[in-house]
């Protein structure tokens, strides 16, 4: 049983950055792998990067590779996301989640957060 909530969300503009925080509830937090996903207006929600709670193994999705980086902090019950050189197409709500596998396949998280909209202006 996870609770997620994220926090960190904001109007930016192009080439600036944000560090998105996910507070998490419950005392199987570290045994979760954690990710981001983010869902722009009339698109799907799609993968961005998730991290292993067994060896610290990441994943990105190359939209987002080289500019994003996820950690997490087991001792703190969060996980982030430090989002740098911020493009317009980066704009979305930005969803933490929690799951059982180390996966990129959004019908494999179990627990999500409410989001948190990043907002990157031109």
């Amino acid at each position: 049983q996870v609770q997620l909530v994220e926090s960190g969300g904001g109007l930016v503009q192009a080439g600036d950055s944000l560090r998105l925080s996910c507070a998490a509830s419950g005392r199987t937090f570290s045994r979760y792998a954690m990710g981001w996903f983010r869902q722009a207006p009339g698109k799907e929600r799609e993968f961005v990067a998730v991290i292993s709670w067994i060896d610290g193994n990441r994943l990105y999705a190359d939209s987002v590779k080289g500019r994003f980086t996820i950690s997490r902090d087991n001792a703190k019950n969060t996980v982030y996301l430090q989002m740098s050189n911020l493009k317009p197409e980066d704009t979305a709500v930005y969803y933490c989640a929690a799951s059982t596998q180390y996966s990129s396949s959004r019908s494999l998280f179990n627990y999500w957060g409410q989001g948190t909209q990043v907002t990157v202006s031109s």
